[in-house]
């Protein structure tokens, strides 16, 4: 397997559970660190940036792979690229990770660009299966449910723009870790998409309860003004160097974020464990 973003926080664990299965994993990494990680983990390092087509195409002939995992972001307008160079090398058998944030009705930058490499992709020759995950959670270096634990075993009470009351359906990493792999392993996904989300969407006002509990804590939560929320962190994103929160992660709070998954069951088995589960076997990972 050639695994593009292997040293992520999917790929980590893509990159190992695939050398815990017997595969030969080869893993592109652009920097010096990226190339250790994946050795240490007990892959063969390919060097490139994505950023440089020329090492691409050099890196993806020089893997010799027979699949290409792809779980490098497809919202830097690589697609046409990584495509290329697949076919190219022969890797004609390629998982592509997308992302629910597709469906968003936001003027978002990157849905047009994650769109667009969306058509690339399965308009190409190769055969092609993309998974699009929701929000990611499970381990201490996620950049979602992780944070908020952190907050909520500081403070018991959180401000919920908009109330908390649009749905979400976070997935567990594990358990899209177990689908990226078994849709490698499955041709029957040959020129399918599939969502891959939770087992049941839930109100973000129980989400944070439930994290809450997780940490040991009754949260008290307090609605915010969706719209005057917006305003304050457009104008902190604008003076902030490096903003830890966006404008468009308020916003998209307003959308329920709610998916079926019968598809991805049916296909690959697909048997997402209970965010409460999930939620509180992260929380003892961050103690």
């Amino acid at each position: 397997m050639l695994v593009t973003g292997g040293t992520g926080f999917l790929g980590r664990r893509v990159v190992a559970r695939a050398i815990g299965e017997g595969h030969h994993v080869v893993g592109f990494a652009r920097s010096a660190a990226a190339i250790r990680a994946l050795e240490e983990a007990g892959a063969e390092a390919v060097p490139g940036d994505l950023d440089d087509p020329a090492s691409v195409d050099a890196a993806f002939r020089a893997s010799n792979g027979d699949i290409l995992i792809n779980i490098a972001s497809l919202g830097f307008g690589h697609a046409d690229m990584i495509v290329s160079a697949a076919e190219d090398a022969g890797l004609n058998r390629a998982i592509f990770i997308s992302t629910t944030a597709i469906f968003t009705t936001l003027p978002a930058p990157t849905k047009r660009v994650r769109t667009q490499a969306e058509s690339t992709i399965t308009g190409s020759g190769l055969d092609w299966t993309i998974l699009r995950p929701t929000m990611i959670y499970g381990g201490p270096d996620d950049c979602n449910m992780a944070r908020l634990l952190a907050v909520l075993r500081r403070s018991k009470v959180l401000p919920l723009p908009g109330g908390g009351n649009r749905l979400q359906q976070p997935v567990h990493v594990d358990d899209l870790t177990s689908a990226v792999l078994e849709a490698a392993r499955r041709d029957t996904t040959i020129g399918r998409t599939y969502t891959i989300a939770g087992p049941e969407a839930l109100t973000f006002r129980t989400i944070v309860k439930e994290a809450g509990a997780a940490v040991g804590c009754q949260v008290l939560t307090v609605a915010l003004p969706l719209r005057a929320t917006l305003a304050v962190v457009s104008g902190y994103e604008r003076l902030a160097a490096r903003p830890k929160l966006r404008a468009e992660q308020i916003a998209r709070l307003a959308e329920d974020k709610a998916f079926p998954i019968d598809d991805a069951a049916a296909d690959l088995g697909f048997d997402p464990r209970p965010f409460q589960q999930g939620i509180r076997a992260e929380a003892e990972l961050l103690v």
